[in-house]
Protein backbone atom coordinates (compact mmCIF):
# COMPACT_ATOMS: atom_id res chain seq x y z
CA UNK A 1 0.00 0.00 0.00
CA UNK A 2 1.18 3.53 -0.78
CA UNK A 3 3.18 4.87 2.21
CA UNK A 4 1.97 8.45 1.70
CA UNK A 5 -1.70 7.37 1.70
CA UNK A 6 -1.10 5.37 4.87
CA UNK A 7 0.55 8.32 6.62
CA UNK A 8 -2.28 10.68 5.65
CA UNK A 9 -4.87 8.11 6.79
CA UNK A 10 -3.03 7.67 10.12
CA UNK A 11 -2.86 11.40 10.83
CA UNK A 12 -6.56 11.87 9.93
CA UNK A 13 -7.55 8.89 12.06
CA UNK A 14 -5.49 10.07 15.03
CA UNK A 15 -6.43 13.75 15.20
CA UNK A 16 -10.05 13.40 14.15
CA UNK A 17 -10.40 10.63 16.74
CA UNK A 18 -8.95 12.77 19.51
CA UNK A 19 -11.23 15.65 18.47
CA UNK A 20 -14.53 13.77 18.32
CA UNK A 21 -13.93 10.71 20.52
CA UNK A 22 -16.07 11.76 23.48
CA UNK A 23 -19.03 12.70 21.26
CA UNK A 24 -18.78 9.38 19.38
CA UNK A 25 -18.86 7.53 22.73
CA UNK A 26 -21.99 9.47 23.81
CA UNK A 27 -23.80 8.83 20.49
CA UNK A 28 -22.83 5.14 20.50
CA UNK A 29 -23.87 4.47 24.12
CA UNK A 30 -27.20 6.29 23.73
CA UNK A 31 -27.80 4.46 20.44
CA UNK A 32 -27.33 1.14 22.24
CA UNK A 33 -29.83 2.16 24.94
CA UNK A 34 -32.37 3.08 22.25
CA UNK A 35 -31.85 -0.11 20.22
CA UNK A 36 -34.73 -1.90 21.97
CA UNK A 37 -36.58 1.13 23.33
CA UNK A 38 -40.07 -0.02 22.39
CA UNK A 39 -39.67 -3.49 23.90
CA UNK A 40 -38.20 -2.06 27.12
CA UNK A 41 -41.00 0.50 27.48
CA UNK A 42 -43.69 -2.15 27.06
CA UNK A 43 -41.99 -4.39 29.64
CA UNK A 44 -41.44 -1.60 32.20
CA UNK A 45 -44.81 0.20 31.85
CA UNK A 46 -47.41 -2.32 30.60
CA UNK A 47 -50.19 -0.47 32.47
CA UNK A 48 -50.21 2.42 29.96
CA UNK A 49 -49.49 0.49 26.78
CA UNK A 50 -52.01 -2.33 27.30
CA UNK A 51 -55.70 -2.36 28.29
CA UNK A 52 -57.12 -4.70 30.92
CA UNK A 53 -60.16 -5.83 28.93
CA UNK A 54 -60.54 -6.23 25.16
CA UNK A 55 -64.11 -5.63 23.96
CA UNK A 56 -65.85 -6.12 20.62
CA UNK A 57 -66.30 -2.46 19.74
CA UNK A 58 -64.06 0.58 20.11
CA UNK A 59 -65.35 4.09 20.73
CA UNK A 60 -65.51 6.52 17.83
CA UNK A 61 -62.22 8.12 16.93
CA UNK A 62 -63.47 11.68 17.51
CA UNK A 63 -64.61 10.73 21.03
CA UNK A 64 -61.20 9.25 21.89
CA UNK A 65 -59.44 12.35 20.60
CA UNK A 66 -61.73 14.53 22.74
CA UNK A 67 -61.01 12.41 25.83
CA UNK A 68 -57.26 12.83 25.24
CA UNK A 69 -57.54 16.61 24.80
CA UNK A 70 -59.68 16.99 27.91
CA UNK A 71 -56.93 15.28 29.90
CA UNK A 72 -54.26 17.73 28.69
CA UNK A 73 -53.40 20.88 30.67
CA UNK A 74 -53.86 24.43 29.35
CA UNK A 75 -56.49 23.39 26.74
CA UNK A 76 -53.75 21.92 24.51
CA UNK A 77 -54.61 20.05 21.31
CA UNK A 78 -53.21 16.71 20.15
CA UNK A 79 -51.18 16.61 16.94
CA UNK A 80 -51.04 12.88 16.21
CA UNK A 81 -51.97 9.42 17.45
CA UNK A 82 -50.31 6.00 17.30
CA UNK A 83 -52.48 2.91 16.88
CA UNK A 84 -51.58 -0.78 16.99
CA UNK A 85 -53.27 -3.72 15.28
CA UNK A 86 -52.91 -5.56 18.61
CA UNK A 87 -56.41 -5.30 20.16
CA UNK A 88 -54.93 -5.17 23.68
CA UNK A 89 -52.95 -1.99 22.99
CA UNK A 90 -53.98 1.52 24.04
CA UNK A 91 -54.07 4.56 21.73
CA UNK A 92 -51.16 6.98 22.29
CA UNK A 93 -52.07 10.61 21.51
CA UNK A 94 -49.31 13.22 21.33
CA UNK A 95 -49.24 16.98 21.89
CA UNK A 96 -45.94 18.58 20.96
CA UNK A 97 -44.58 22.07 20.35
CA UNK A 98 -40.88 22.82 19.94
CA UNK A 99 -38.66 25.89 19.91
CA UNK A 100 -35.88 25.22 17.39
CA UNK A 101 -34.00 28.33 18.49
CA UNK A 102 -33.54 27.08 22.06
CA UNK A 103 -30.05 26.13 23.24
CA UNK A 104 -30.95 23.35 25.70
CA UNK A 105 -33.10 20.22 25.74
CA UNK A 106 -35.52 21.63 28.33
CA UNK A 107 -35.84 24.89 26.44
CA UNK A 108 -36.46 23.08 23.15
CA UNK A 109 -39.80 21.64 24.29
CA UNK A 110 -42.46 24.28 24.92
CA UNK A 111 -44.69 21.33 25.76
CA UNK A 112 -44.58 17.60 25.07
CA UNK A 113 -47.30 15.27 26.38
CA UNK A 114 -48.44 11.75 25.56
CA UNK A 115 -51.93 10.65 26.54
CA UNK A 116 -52.65 6.90 26.67
CA UNK A 117 -56.34 6.10 26.18
CA UNK A 118 -58.27 2.82 26.40
CA UNK A 119 -60.02 2.68 22.97
CA UNK A 120 -62.90 0.56 24.35
CA UNK A 121 -63.88 2.69 27.37
CA UNK A 122 -62.26 6.06 26.68
CA UNK A 123 -60.50 5.89 30.06
CA UNK A 124 -57.28 7.88 30.19
CA UNK A 125 -54.63 5.41 31.38
CA UNK A 126 -51.90 8.02 31.82
CA UNK A 127 -50.94 11.58 30.91
CA UNK A 128 -47.19 11.54 30.47
CA UNK A 129 -45.01 14.63 30.45
CA UNK A 130 -42.73 13.16 27.78
CA UNK A 131 -40.15 15.90 28.35
CA UNK A 132 -39.16 14.03 31.54
CA UNK A 133 -39.20 10.56 29.98
CA UNK A 134 -35.84 8.78 30.34
CA UNK A 135 -35.80 7.48 26.76
CA UNK A 136 -36.76 10.90 25.39
CA UNK A 137 -33.80 12.48 27.20
CA UNK A 138 -31.51 9.71 25.89
CA UNK A 139 -32.87 10.28 22.38
CA UNK A 140 -32.13 14.00 22.56
CA UNK A 141 -28.66 13.29 23.93
CA UNK A 142 -28.16 10.97 20.95
CA UNK A 143 -29.40 13.50 18.41
CA UNK A 144 -28.47 16.88 19.90
CA UNK A 145 -26.33 16.34 23.05
CA UNK A 146 -29.10 18.17 24.98
CA UNK A 147 -27.87 21.39 23.34
CA UNK A 148 -30.87 22.21 21.15
CA UNK A 149 -31.47 22.00 17.42
CA UNK A 150 -29.09 24.76 16.26
CA UNK A 151 -25.96 23.86 18.25
CA UNK A 152 -26.44 20.24 19.31
CA UNK A 153 -27.60 18.93 15.94
CA UNK A 154 -24.72 20.72 14.20
CA UNK A 155 -22.15 19.13 16.54
CA UNK A 156 -23.55 15.59 16.17
CA UNK A 157 -23.90 16.08 12.41
CA UNK A 158 -20.25 16.99 11.91
CA UNK A 159 -19.16 14.36 14.45
CA UNK A 160 -20.94 11.76 12.33
CA UNK A 161 -19.13 13.06 9.24
CA UNK A 162 -15.83 12.75 11.14
CA UNK A 163 -16.79 9.20 12.17
CA UNK A 164 -17.40 8.27 8.53
CA UNK A 165 -13.94 9.62 7.56
CA UNK A 166 -12.38 7.71 10.47
CA UNK A 167 -14.02 4.47 9.36
CA UNK A 168 -12.46 4.75 5.91
CA UNK A 169 -9.07 5.91 7.21
CA UNK A 170 -9.19 3.06 9.74
CA UNK A 171 -9.62 0.56 6.93
CA UNK A 172 -6.48 1.92 5.26
CA UNK A 173 -4.49 1.56 8.51
CA UNK A 174 -6.02 -1.87 9.21
CA UNK A 175 -4.51 -3.28 6.01
CA UNK A 176 -0.94 -4.45 6.86
CA UNK A 177 2.19 -2.94 5.29
CA UNK A 178 3.42 -6.41 4.34
CA UNK A 179 1.11 -9.35 3.87
CA UNK A 180 2.16 -12.65 5.47
CA UNK A 181 0.60 -15.40 7.58
CA UNK A 182 0.98 -13.57 10.92
CA UNK A 183 -0.26 -10.28 9.45
CA UNK A 184 -3.31 -12.02 7.98
CA UNK A 185 -4.11 -13.62 11.33
CA UNK A 186 -3.72 -10.25 13.08
CA UNK A 187 -6.27 -8.69 10.75
CA UNK A 188 -9.12 -10.93 11.92
CA UNK A 189 -8.25 -12.31 15.36
CA UNK A 190 -7.43 -10.86 18.78
CA UNK A 191 -4.27 -12.36 20.30
CA UNK A 192 -5.66 -12.95 23.80
CA UNK A 193 -2.43 -14.56 25.04
CA UNK A 194 -0.43 -11.36 24.39
CA UNK A 195 0.24 -8.51 26.85
CA UNK A 196 -2.61 -6.09 27.57
CA UNK A 197 -1.23 -3.40 25.26
CA UNK A 198 -1.30 -5.78 22.32
CA UNK A 199 -4.78 -7.03 23.29
CA UNK A 200 -6.00 -3.42 23.43
CA UNK A 201 -4.48 -2.74 19.99
CA UNK A 202 -6.11 -5.87 18.54
CA UNK A 203 -9.49 -4.94 20.05
CA UNK A 204 -9.31 -1.56 18.32
CA UNK A 205 -8.03 -2.98 15.04
CA UNK A 206 -10.03 -6.21 14.71
CA UNK A 207 -13.35 -5.20 16.31
CA UNK A 208 -13.28 -1.95 14.35
CA UNK A 209 -13.04 -3.95 11.13
CA UNK A 210 -15.95 -6.23 12.03
CA UNK A 211 -18.15 -3.24 12.89
CA UNK A 212 -17.23 -1.09 9.88
CA UNK A 213 -20.15 -2.05 7.59
CA UNK A 214 -23.01 -1.45 10.08
CA UNK A 215 -21.27 1.72 11.32
CA UNK A 216 -20.98 3.00 7.74
CA UNK A 217 -24.73 2.42 7.23
CA UNK A 218 -25.53 4.08 10.56
CA UNK A 219 -23.34 7.07 9.64
CA UNK A 220 -24.86 7.41 6.18
CA UNK A 221 -28.42 7.50 7.56
CA UNK A 222 -27.43 10.04 10.24
CA UNK A 223 -25.77 12.28 7.64
CA UNK A 224 -28.98 12.23 5.55
CA UNK A 225 -30.95 13.43 8.59
CA UNK A 226 -28.41 16.07 9.58
CA UNK A 227 -27.58 17.62 6.21
CA UNK A 228 -30.63 18.58 4.15
CA UNK A 229 -28.58 19.50 1.08
CA UNK A 230 -27.00 16.03 1.02
CA UNK A 231 -30.42 14.48 1.51
CA UNK A 232 -31.92 16.41 -1.44
CA UNK A 233 -28.89 15.76 -3.68
CA UNK A 234 -28.99 11.98 -3.09
CA UNK A 235 -32.74 11.88 -3.65
CA UNK A 236 -32.65 13.96 -6.87
CA UNK A 237 -29.63 12.11 -8.29
CA UNK A 238 -31.10 8.66 -7.72
CA UNK A 239 -34.64 9.64 -8.73
CA UNK A 240 -33.43 10.77 -12.17
CA UNK A 241 -36.45 11.36 -14.36
CA UNK A 242 -38.97 9.96 -11.88
CA UNK A 243 -41.96 12.19 -11.22
CA UNK A 244 -41.52 14.81 -8.50
CA UNK A 245 -43.67 14.16 -5.44
CA UNK A 246 -46.65 16.53 -5.23
CA UNK A 247 -47.77 17.72 -1.82
CA UNK A 248 -51.40 16.95 -1.07
CA UNK A 249 -53.61 19.87 -0.01
CA UNK A 250 -57.14 20.00 1.34
CA UNK A 251 -59.69 22.04 -0.64
CA UNK A 252 -61.03 24.82 1.58
CA UNK A 253 -64.85 24.84 1.26
CA UNK A 254 -66.73 28.06 0.43
CA UNK A 255 -68.92 27.60 3.51
CA UNK A 256 -67.91 26.59 7.02
CA UNK A 257 -68.29 22.87 7.68
CA UNK A 258 -69.59 21.52 11.00
CA UNK A 259 -68.96 17.91 9.97
CA UNK A 260 -65.40 17.64 11.37
CA UNK A 261 -66.29 14.87 13.87
CA UNK A 262 -67.76 12.64 11.16
CA UNK A 263 -64.76 13.31 8.90
CA UNK A 264 -62.39 12.33 11.72
CA UNK A 265 -64.39 9.16 12.38
CA UNK A 266 -64.30 8.37 8.66
CA UNK A 267 -60.51 8.73 8.59
CA UNK A 268 -60.13 6.68 11.78
CA UNK A 269 -62.35 3.87 10.46
CA UNK A 270 -60.47 3.79 7.15
CA UNK A 271 -57.12 3.48 8.93
CA UNK A 272 -58.46 0.87 11.37
CA UNK A 273 -59.67 -1.30 8.46
CA UNK A 274 -56.31 -1.08 6.70
CA UNK A 275 -54.65 -2.30 9.94
CA UNK A 276 -56.28 -5.74 9.67
CA UNK A 277 -53.18 -7.52 8.29
CA UNK A 278 -50.56 -5.01 9.39
CA UNK A 279 -48.62 -3.89 12.49
CA UNK A 280 -49.37 -0.28 13.43
CA UNK A 281 -50.48 3.13 12.19
CA UNK A 282 -49.73 6.77 12.86
CA UNK A 283 -52.21 9.56 12.08
CA UNK A 284 -51.07 13.20 12.06
CA UNK A 285 -53.79 15.85 12.31
CA UNK A 286 -53.89 18.87 9.96
CA UNK A 287 -52.01 21.95 11.19
CA UNK A 288 -53.23 24.48 8.60
CA UNK A 289 -56.38 25.20 6.60
CA UNK A 290 -54.89 23.40 3.59
CA UNK A 291 -53.37 20.62 5.71
CA UNK A 292 -54.47 17.00 5.48
CA UNK A 293 -54.90 14.03 7.76
CA UNK A 294 -51.71 12.10 7.08
CA UNK A 295 -51.75 8.38 7.91
CA UNK A 296 -48.84 5.97 7.74
CA UNK A 297 -49.78 2.30 8.09
CA UNK A 298 -46.85 -0.04 8.76
CA UNK A 299 -46.84 -3.65 7.59
CA UNK A 300 -44.35 -4.85 10.22
CA UNK A 301 -41.23 -3.83 12.12
CA UNK A 302 -39.57 -2.40 9.03
CA UNK A 303 -40.74 1.19 8.93
CA UNK A 304 -40.30 1.63 5.18
CA UNK A 305 -42.81 -1.15 4.51
CA UNK A 306 -45.88 1.05 4.71
CA UNK A 307 -48.87 2.61 3.02
CA UNK A 308 -49.28 6.38 3.16
CA UNK A 309 -52.58 8.25 2.91
CA UNK A 310 -53.47 11.93 2.74
CA UNK A 311 -57.13 12.65 3.54
CA UNK A 312 -58.90 15.94 2.80
CA UNK A 313 -59.75 17.38 6.22
CA UNK A 314 -63.12 18.73 4.99
CA UNK A 315 -64.42 15.73 3.05
CA UNK A 316 -62.40 12.72 4.19
CA UNK A 317 -61.56 11.98 0.56
CA UNK A 318 -58.22 10.27 -0.15
CA UNK A 319 -56.10 12.86 -1.95
CA UNK A 320 -52.91 10.84 -2.18
CA UNK A 321 -51.98 7.20 -1.70
CA UNK A 322 -48.54 5.65 -1.82
CA UNK A 323 -47.31 2.14 -1.07
CA UNK A 324 -43.73 1.00 -0.70
CA UNK A 325 -44.61 -1.63 -3.32
CA UNK A 326 -45.29 1.04 -5.99
CA UNK A 327 -42.91 0.61 -8.91
CA UNK A 328 -43.09 4.25 -10.01
CA UNK A 329 -41.35 5.50 -6.85
CA UNK A 330 -37.88 6.83 -7.71
CA UNK A 331 -34.80 5.09 -6.32
CA UNK A 332 -33.92 8.22 -4.32
CA UNK A 333 -37.34 8.36 -2.66
CA UNK A 334 -37.26 4.61 -1.99
CA UNK A 335 -33.82 4.88 -0.36
CA UNK A 336 -34.95 7.86 1.74
CA UNK A 337 -37.95 5.88 2.97
CA UNK A 338 -35.51 3.21 4.22
CA UNK A 339 -33.32 5.68 6.12
CA UNK A 340 -34.67 4.91 9.61
CA UNK A 341 -34.40 1.17 9.03
CA UNK A 342 -30.83 1.57 7.74
CA UNK A 343 -29.94 3.53 10.86
CA UNK A 344 -31.45 1.07 13.35
CA UNK A 345 -30.69 -2.20 11.56
CA UNK A 346 -34.38 -3.15 11.34
CA UNK A 347 -34.00 -3.31 7.55
CA UNK A 348 -32.30 -6.67 8.23
CA UNK A 349 -34.91 -7.78 10.76
CA UNK A 350 -34.23 -8.77 14.37
CA UNK A 351 -30.81 -10.15 13.38
CA UNK A 352 -29.86 -6.71 12.04
CA UNK A 353 -31.00 -4.95 15.21
CA UNK A 354 -28.88 -7.29 17.36
CA UNK A 355 -25.84 -6.90 15.07
CA UNK A 356 -26.24 -3.11 15.20
CA UNK A 357 -26.37 -3.28 19.00
CA UNK A 358 -23.00 -5.05 19.06
CA UNK A 359 -21.67 -2.59 16.46
CA UNK A 360 -22.77 0.26 18.75
CA UNK A 361 -20.96 -1.30 21.72
CA UNK A 362 -17.81 -1.61 19.58
CA UNK A 363 -18.22 2.00 18.39
CA UNK A 364 -18.33 3.14 22.03
CA UNK A 365 -15.12 1.23 22.76
CA UNK A 366 -13.11 2.43 19.75
CA UNK A 367 -12.32 5.98 21.01
CA UNK A 368 -11.27 4.48 24.36
CA UNK A 369 -8.98 1.77 22.94
CA UNK A 370 -7.70 4.27 20.38
CA UNK A 371 -6.81 6.79 23.08
CA UNK A 372 -4.96 4.09 25.04
CA UNK A 373 -2.95 3.22 21.90
CA UNK A 374 -2.10 6.93 21.48
CA UNK A 375 -0.95 7.27 25.11
CA UNK A 376 1.13 4.07 24.95
CA UNK A 377 2.88 5.18 21.76
CA UNK A 378 3.59 8.59 23.22
CA UNK A 379 5.25 6.95 26.23
CA UNK A 380 7.40 4.80 23.92
CA UNK A 381 8.94 7.78 22.12
CA UNK A 382 12.56 8.12 23.34
CA UNK A 383 13.50 11.42 24.87
CA UNK A 384 16.11 13.36 22.94
CA UNK A 385 19.44 13.25 24.77
CA UNK A 386 21.05 16.57 25.38
CA UNK A 387 24.49 16.70 23.75
CA UNK A 388 27.09 18.04 26.14
CA UNK A 389 29.53 20.42 24.49
CA UNK A 390 33.00 19.87 25.90
CA UNK A 391 34.77 23.02 26.97
CA UNK A 392 38.00 23.64 25.03
CA UNK A 393 40.89 25.38 26.72
CA UNK A 394 41.81 28.71 25.23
Amino acid sequence: MNKTLRKIAYQLHLWLGLTSGLIVVIMAVTGCILAFEKELKHAIHPEKYFVKTVKKEKLQFSELKLKAEQALPDSLKVSRVEISSDPSRSYAFRSLKMDKEALTYWGSYIHYYRVYVDPYTGKVLEVENAKNDFFEIVMDLHRRLLLGEKIGKTITGYSTLILAIMLFSGLVIWFPRKMNKNALKGMFFIKTSAKWKRVNYDMHNVLGFYAVIPLCLISYAALIWNFEDVDQWVKKTLNGKAKTEQKAKSTIPSEESSDSKNILNLVGDRVEKSLADKESALISFPKTEEGTYYAEVNFGNKQYQNEQFNFDQYSGKILKYQSYKDKNIGYGTALRERNYDLHTGSIFGMTGRILYLFAGIIAASLPITGFIIYVNRKKKKPKKKKVKIAAHPN
